[in-house]
């Protein structure tokens, strides 16, 4: 990634489109100098309600009265692999319902619409005023729990209301939303056009992608009825147009200290390419099995695959010894302007200190706490469901503001709709992989280690694992509901070896969590709302706050770049996708593509870069215009933005999506999805 060094060069690189705007702090005047546009109470209050949020971590928006979402094919891609079978695979073939009546419910899905945003900063820092360690964590979680139970109320199954985190502790917003568990899958295309270009195109640009999936929200067993919605546009957008992104980017580091940063590199980055490398090669072992065993390892394995790439990019970003100096240099400015303040060196001073120390714990147990307390030893769906049945049974027993944050009233729906989904396992795909992870274990704790011994005993990863999923009845939905309703009585008389495992490693995993908890997250987040303190005293909040998974909006335009002496110009078009075809995949266009060409327009532009700032998260988000209309649906970004997590530059980082009339006319012509469009047209 040799060109952030150059970039860096360049004094101020992070201006013009730079941030992800919270909708209740939007760089108004920002917005009217560069473009002439101030974003009325109206027209946010319209785009909140219209964008929407996919529980597991995608964007979405709603795009017809009638309850109509439209994400990313690949952010529906669980319910397309759960929905699929050995006859049937809505992954590679694709999926239309020709009414209403044929659209399918996803087993996992859930959809959430931003509704309010209350500043809870008071409540949140009164509760944990002069705490530390396990107590600061103790007080953060009850308040929480509090005031989300308080938000949820008596509306528990169509409310979710989350305590959000914004400049690392500096300001604490309550988020509530509208839940929509009943979602249906409405349209998706085949994978080969969804994913046109394969992992070779994935993060590139230009691109041939319809990444785009069609779901629908239910209430009371009929679809729901929206006020708020977006419009399409047909035409789009045009080079040089401003555009907006509103969507839920998931995670930034672009405020974190310089030794988080470093751990960042060495710890999560370098240790889970490794990781994820390895079980890329143990799916890929699996997948050629058969065909059968390569549609269940399908979406796993894009997923992986995803996420190495993406890693790499941000590992390149903080390798590069320019950004790192940069990062420095930031943290140094904000560190004598603390130093030149009395009461407030008094005060921040020790901030970074603290934190740095907190980094040395966390690389001392890191090992330990992904294996046992994140359940990376124990990969696979049976485990998951014991230990949320097993921890769920002890954590309702609790007073709410006593539980575990993941078990608190206001979060069961999203726990149960899990534990009680109808989506099919399979025994031997969860043997490997759950050997694999064992295998793991072993080691990269040692043989000797007493977690190790206790969970191995005498016998082998592949021995163990065989017997625990040949013993096991958590693969049935109705025995995980009856295991649930029944509470700590039948989990204590139940004799599932994963319930039993799970019950077994529960204090080992407790006890690292609680260390973790008292010793690295209580510290960090002491310390990183002390340096938020310092940086609101020299910016106020002009700087937009880190990525949270919450509704943010960007803005930026259509446009290109320059690398390497070429102009990459913004638009692709459909004839460029014929072009690009060679019959091999990746790069094989479906046979319906081929069969439609004839009545296609193959000057339609097809995807399309625009300067906006984006991040994981923010696949399946709308871009629209500032009439308020989708020009386009980001999907990806180009390898560039990679390094975005920690830093932006409005030169060379893009946002790519699909163009709206792309959408339009696939739908129309390739797919015969005539409905769909009058819908969507508002016709």
């Amino acid at each position: 990634m040799r060109f952030l060094s150059a970039a860096l060069l360049i004094p101020c690189a992070a201006i013009a489109a730079e941030g992800m705007w919270p909708l209740d702090n939007l760089p108004v005047s920002r917005l009217k100098a560069q473009y002439s546009f101030t974003p009325g109470r109206d027209w946010v209050d319209h785009v909140m309600r219209a964008s929407a949020r996919i529980a597991g971590g995608c964007s979405a928006s709603f795009v017809s009265k009638d309850g109509l979402v439209m994400t990313n094919h690949h952010c529906a891609a669980q319910c397309l692999a759960q929905l699929s079978s050995a006859k049937k695979n809505f992954i590679a073939d694709g999926f239309l319902a020709r009414g209403r009546g044929e659209e399918v419910r996803c087993p996992e899905i859930e959809i959430n619409r931003l509704e309010r945003i209350s500043d809870v900063t008071d409540k949140v820092k009164g509760a944990v005023a002069g705490l530390d360690g396990e107590a600061f964590k103790l007080a953060k979680n009850a308040v929480e729990a509090k005031l989300s139970s308080a938000c949820v109320g008596a509306e528990r199954e169509t409310a979710r209301c989350d305590v959000v985190d914004l400049y690392h502790g500096g300001l604490y917003h309550l988020y509530r939303y509208r839940r929509f568990q009943d979602v249906r899958l409405a349209f998706a295309p085949e994978l080969a056009i969804a994913f046109f270009g394969g992992d070779p195109d994935n993060f590139n640009f230009p691109r041939y992608d319809l990444d785009i999936a069609l779901l629908r929200v239910y209430e009371n067993g009929g679809p729901a009825r929206l006020k708020d919605f977006f419009p399409f546009s047909k035409a789009g957008a045009e080079a040089g147009e401003m555009v907006f992104v509103s969507g839920h980017p998931g995670s930034t580091q672009r405020q974190l200290t310089m030794s988080e940063l470093e751990t960042f590199r060495d710890v999560r980055l370098i240790g889970g390419l490794l990781r994820l490398a390895e079980e890329r090669g143990i799916l890929e072992q699996y997948g050629k099995l058969g065909p059968e065993a390569a549609r269940i390892a399908e979406n796993d394995l894009f997923g992986i695959e995803n996420s190495y790439k993406a890693l790499v990019g941000e590992l390149k970003a903080l390798l590069d010894p320019a950004l790192m100096k940069y990062k420095q240099k930031e943290e140094n400015e904000l560190r004598a302007f603390v130093a030149s303040r009395p009461a407030l060196r008094a005060r921040v001073g020790g901030a970074w200190d603290a934190i740095e120390k907190a980094q040395q714990v966390y690389r001392e147990i890191e090992a330990q706490y992904s294996a046992i307390e994140q359940a990376r030893a124990f990969t696979g769906r049976h485990f998951g469901y014991a230990r949320a049945l097993a921890r769920g049974a002890e954590e309702r027993a609790k007073p709410d503001a006593d539980r575990l944050p993941e078990f608190n009233d206001s979060r069961l729906p999203e726990v149960e709709q899990r534990l009680f989904s109808t989506a099919p396992i399979y025994p031997e795909y969860e043997t490997m992989r759950l050997t694999w992870s064992l295998t793991k274990m072993r080691e990269l704790l040692g043989a000797d280690d007493p977690f190790v011994r206790f969970v191995l005993g005498r016998k082998s990863p592949e021995q163990l694992a065989a017997e625990w999923i040949a013993g096991t009845r958590l693969g049935d939905p109705a025995v995980r509901r009856a295991l649930w309703a029944g509470g700590k009585e039948a989990i204590a008389g139940s004799d599932d070896p994963f319930i039993k495992l799970a019950s077994a490693v529960d204090p080992a995993a407790r006890a690292i969590r609680k260390r973790y908890e008292r010793e690295v997250e209580a510290v960090v987040q002491k310390n990183a709302e002390l340096i938020a303190q310092a940086r609101f005293a020299r910016h106020g909040t002009s700087a937009y706050p880190d990525a949270t998974f919450t509704l943010r909006l960007s803005y930026g335009e259509v446009a290109g770049w320059s690398e390497g002496g070429r102009k990459i110009a913004p638009f692709t078009d459909f004839a460029g996708a014929f072009a690009r075809d060679t019959g091999a995949d990746p790069f094989a266009l479906p046979a319906s593509w081929h069969a439609a060409k004839g009545s296609l327009n193959l000057a339609q532009r097809f995807d399309f870069a625009t300067t906006n700032d984006i991040i994981g998260g923010n696949s399946g988000s709308p871009m629209i215009n500032r009439a308020g209309e989708i020009v386009g649906l980001i999907f990806d970004g180009n390898i560039h933005s990679l390094g975005g997590a920690f830093w932006f530059d409005p030169r060379t980082n893009r946002a790519v999506a699909v163009h709206s009339g792309a959408i339009l006319e696939s739908l129309s012509k390739v797919y015969g999805a005539t409905d769909l469009v009058r819908e969507i047209m508002g016709q």
